[in-house]
């Protein structure tokens, strides 16, 4: 037997992915994504933040897709930085949901922890997806600093100082 808000989440799902809607007619859809120049602004302004902070890190800009656009690594962070920042972005724009939010809702005793053994995600603070106009054109994840909380205030900096690129 389903649990009853199990039940509700997949009877939502199976309206809104089988349901009709106006645009299902179209052949081609558009969306917007950051530029290259865009995400590394981004990546330059979050390691900024970081180094303001007193913290050593590796900061990764993926696009909407999670396809990784740039990483950066301060040269004192550790050698796995670059690959948790990655995964905490790819982790963020996957399920359109900041990290430290998933590492929460992901615990054992959770209805979602089984969400953690997927393949590629990391549920530690540090991922935030980038939205614009409310859709998401990307994510930043930041590893290093003294905890995944301090990695999730670098990012969200990192976005505040592009923000008016954001707009749209």
């Amino acid at each position: 037997m389903l649990k009853p808000i199990f039940a509700a989440v997949l009877a939502v799902a199976l309206i809104t992915t089988t349901g009709v809607r106006a645009d299902d007619d179209e052949a081609l859809t558009t969306f917007k994504v950051m530029t290259p120049a865009t995400a590394l602004e981004l990546a330059q302004a979050t390691l900024a933040d970081c180094r303001k902070r007193g913290f050593q890190v590796a900061v990764s800009v993926v696009d909407r897709f999670g396809v990784l656009q740039v990483t950066l690594r301060d040269r004192y962070a550790g050698a796995h930085t670059p690959e948790m920042a990655r995964r905490k972005a790819w982790t963020a724009v996957s399920f359109r949901t900041d990290t430290q939010t998933m590492m929460e809702e992901t615990q054992a005793d959770k209805h979602q922890s089984g969400v953690r053994h997927l393949p590629g995600t990391i549920m530690v603070g540090g991922g935030v997806p980038v939205e614009a106009a409310g859709s998401t054109v990307g994510g930043v994840g930041v590893s290093g600093a003294p905890g995944g909380d301090q990695d999730d205030l670098c990012a969200r900096a990192g976005i505040e100082a592009i923000a008016d690129k954001l707009a749209f």
